[in-house]
C-alpha cells in the first residue's frame, strides 16, 4: 500500500473537522495515511520535507495556496508527489492544475491520479537577511503585485471572507494611492534583452486565475513555458490596459511600455531601491537582485495529465 501524509491547515476558510475526517477516511482506503496539523509555515515545510526524506509517496496539502506553496517547496526535486485538497479562499494552484474545487471530490479523484511532472519557477534572491532560494508553483510577482499581497495580509479577516474581491479592492487602492506615480526601479535582462520596469509578473502556467474563475492570460496563445510581463509604469490607463488585455486574452507584445518574455531560460532583475517580491501569494521579502529560471518537471503532482 502506498504511503501518504495529510498536512492540514485548520485555519483555512473552508476547513471543518467533519471535512477533515471525511478526507482522512477517503484517502485511507488507498494510502497508509498519517496526519499532521502544523502551526506555522516553517513547521509545515519541516514536516513535509521530513516526509519526503523518508520516501513518503504523497504529501497532501489540505488548505489554501499558502499550504500548497510551502509543501511544494519542501518536496520539490524529490520522489514524493504533492496532493492538493483545496479548502482555502481562492485555491489558485488547484484550479490551474485541474483539481476539483470541492475537497471531498478532490480527495476521491486523487486516488485515481498519477504523479505528473510539473513545472515550477526557481527564484534566487539577494535580501537584507541573506541569499534565498524559493520556488513558485503558479506565479511570481515583483513590485506592485507583491505590495498588494503585503497590504492584503494586514486584513486577514477580509481575505478569508471576501477572497479575490479583497485582493482586487486592495490592488485598486494601492494603485490609486501610490503606484501610479512611481518611476521604474527594476533593470531586467532576459536572455540578453534589457528593459527598465516598475513591476513584473511571472506566470508559471497558463492561464493565471488569481481572481477566482476569471482567467488571465499574458499571451494570446498558451506558452509552452513560463511567461513574464513587465511594465515601465502603472498609471491608471496603463494598468487598465494590462488587465483588459489579460482578461480577454490579447497579447501584450505590441503594447507600449510593456515587455513580454516567453519560454526563456533566465531572467535577471536588479532593484534599486529593494523591491518586494512574492511567490504563490506568499510575500518573500524585499530583494536587490532576483534571478528567475524555469524549473521544468521539478515537482510531481497528483493531477490530470494536462498543463
Amino acid at each position: 500500500m502506498p504511503t501518504a501524509i495529510l498536512i492540514a491547515n485548520p485555519s483555512a476558510s473552508q476547513f471543518t473537522g467533519g471535512v477533515f475526517r471525511d478526507i482522512t477516511a477517503i484517502l485511507s482506503r488507498t494510502f497508509e495515511l498519517t496526519t499532521e496539523w502544523p502551526i506555522s509555515p516553517h513547521e509545515t515545510e519541516t514536516v513535509a520535507r521530513r516526509a519526503a526524506d523518508r520516501g513518503i509517496d504523497v504529501v497532501f496539502a489540505m488548505g489554501g495556496d499558502g499550504v500548497a506553496h510551502h509543501v511544494a517547496n519542501a518536496v520539490v526535486h524529490s520522489d514524493s508527489a504533492l496532493g492538493l485538497i483545496p479548502v482555502g479562499t481562492t485555491n489558485v494552484l488547484a484550479r490551474i492544475l485541474g483539481i476539483p474545487m470541492k475537497p471531498l471530490r478532490a480527495a476521491s479523484h486523487a486516488i485515481g491520479f498519477e504523479p505528473v511532472p510539473t513545472r515550477m519557477v526557481r527564484i534566487d534572491a539577494t535580501t537584507p537577511v541573506g541569499d534565498m532560494t524559493r520556488y513558485a508553483a503558479f506565479a511570481l510577482g515583483i513590485g506592485f503585485d507583491a505590495d498588494v499581497v503585503e497590504s492584503a495580509e494586514t486584513r486577514p479577516f477580509s481575505k478569508t471572507r471576501f477572497g479575490s474581491v479583497h485582493y482586487a479592492s486592495t490592488a485598486i487602492g494601492r494603485l490609486l494611492s501610490s503606484w501610479r506615480s512611481e518611476q521604474p526601479n527594476l533593470r531586467m535582462i532576459c536572455d540578453g534583452d534589457r528593459f527598465d520596469a516598475l513591476a513584473a509578473l511571472t506566470q508559471v502556467h497558463d492561464p493565471y486565475t488569481y481572481f477566482g474563475k476569471l482567467p488571465l492570460r499574458l499571451t494570446s496563445e498558451p506558452p509552452t513555458g513560463v511567461a513574464t510581463l513587465a511594465a515601465d509604469d502603472l498609471g491608471v490607463s496603463r494598468a487598465a490596459e494590462i488587465f483588459a488585455r489579460a482578461a480577454i486574452g490579447l497579447s501584450h507584445r505590441d503594447a507600449t511600455g510593456i515587455r513580454l518574455w516567453t519560454n526563456y531560460k533566465r531572467l535577471d532583475i536588479e532593484a534599486e531601491p529593494r523591491t518586494p517580491f512574492q511567490a504563490d501569494g506568499e510575500l518573500l521579502g524585499y530583494a536587490s537582485h532576483i534571478t528567475v529560471t524555469p524549473a521544468e518537471d521539478a515537482l510531481l503532482v497528483l493531477r490530470p495529465q494536462t498543463d
